[in-house]
């Protein structure tokens, strides 16, 4: 959802909130928007991430806002036709901060829904969750069956054990049942927009309980089509990790020891040493059996070096197709050996793998120099 926190916290500046305040202002005429503005762009806000940004401006409406929480809610909605996208998450996150007492409840699901319409309330419905999670899963049954897409969308979403940015619903990592139930309701869901964040959901239930997710693909699969294509999306995890009834549910063709369908194999590196921040280009090789057709997902692996001289492999996709028996394929993939935001590198001696379905079947080795 969200690219880059850094350039995207850029939305919130003194444009956005001189336009802010200007449509309270036009319905709620003591709004003070100077002070307003004085209060959220403190001597620290430069400094101020995405998230960080966001709650300031949520909690100094707060401030400036009539105190009755009925009330200032009645202000947002009236101005929430004009308010869309990414910078008004601020208003379910004013429902997360202002409405979680218990009479509240009843408003604050209307303002939740109301407000997701516009931008999304997938973060501000958790605290509820976790308050209560039997009544707040029987509000997302409910909204699993309204005929805004955008807000089904919000039942699945919202509930996603290991959503991105969001707090993590550590009862569902242990019992994912409660979700399921919703997703039952949304498998076969018209909107592609839905069935997405339905694919994720199961993508993120996989994580902590696999056998229950595999359990649910088998009664799923092959009774629509649109259903197929979130258990495939939904079990992602799975294949990559080359889980083996998840790639015979998704018919892999099963590479074994014994009788396997690789006739020969080759991954070579044009280079056996590279500098930190350079590239080098692999280049691979697969030989199919004759005979029948085989479905392959190639990948490659690397073995990164880390601080204290272990290994962790990291899996790079490169294509996955059904392959005519005899065919002989090749191929090039450059991979940079750059540090990211998400992976340094360390010195030493990488091992590189090409994996058919999850099986290795041939290797290099590069050497990286700091």
């Amino acid at each position: 959802m969200i690219k880059s926190a850094e350039l995207l916290k850029n939305v919130y500046n003194q444009k956005f909130l001189l336009e802010f305040g200007s449509k309270i202002q036009s319905v709620y005429g003591n709004f003070d928007t100077r002070k307003f503005i004085a209060s959220v762009m403190d001597e620290r806000w430069n400094d101020l991430p995405l998230k960080t940004r966001m709650r300031r401006i949520s909690q100094t409406m707060g401030a400036y806002l009539p105190s009755r929480y009925e009330t200032a809610l009645d202000i947002l909605f009236t101005i929430n036709d004009t308010c869309t996208g990414l910078p008004y998450l601020i208003f379910p996150d004013f429902v997360k901060i202002y409405g979680q007492a218990e009479k509240h409840w009843t408003l604050s699901m209307k303002a939740l829904e109301n407000f997701t319409l516009q931008s999304s309330s997938e973060f501000a419905i958790r605290p509820f969750i976790l308050a209560d999670p039997e009544r707040a899963m029987q509000q997302m049954t409910i909204w699993a069956q309204h005929p805004n897409e955008h807000v089904r969308r919000l039942a699945s979403e919202g509930c996603r054990p290991r959503l991105p940015w969001g707090e993590a619903l550590t009862i569902f990592k242990k019992n994912p049942q409660p979700v399921l139930a919703v997703l039952e309701l949304l498998k076969a869901d018209p909107a592609l927009y839905v069935r997405k964040s339905v694919a994720n959901n199961l993508n993120d239930i996989v994580k902590d309980n696999p056998e229950i997710v595999l359990e649910t693909v088998r009664r799923w699969r092959g009774k629509n089509t649109d259903t197929d294509w979130i258990i495939r999306q939904g079990c992602r995890t799975l294949i990559k990790q080359a889980n083996v009834e998840a790639m015979e549910l998704f018919g892999y063709t099963k590479l074994t020891n014994e009788i396997g369908f690789i006739t020969d194999a080759s991954l070579s590196v044009a280079t056996s040493v590279i500098a930190l921040g350079e590239s080098c280009e692999l280049q691979y090789s697969l030989k199919i059996r004759a005979g029948e057709a085989v479905h392959i997902r190639l990948c490659y692996g690397v073995d990164f070096v880390k601080a204290r001289g272990k290994t962790s492999r990291k899996i790079f996709f490169l294509f996955d197709k059904t392959l005519l028996g005899g065919t002989h394929i090749t191929g090039k993939r450059k991979h940079n050996w750059s540090d990211l935001t998400t992976r340094r590198h360390y010195s030493g001696e990488h091992r590189i793998v090409l994996l058919v379905n999850g099986q290795e079947v041939a290797h290099s080795v590069i050497k990286l120099v700091m």
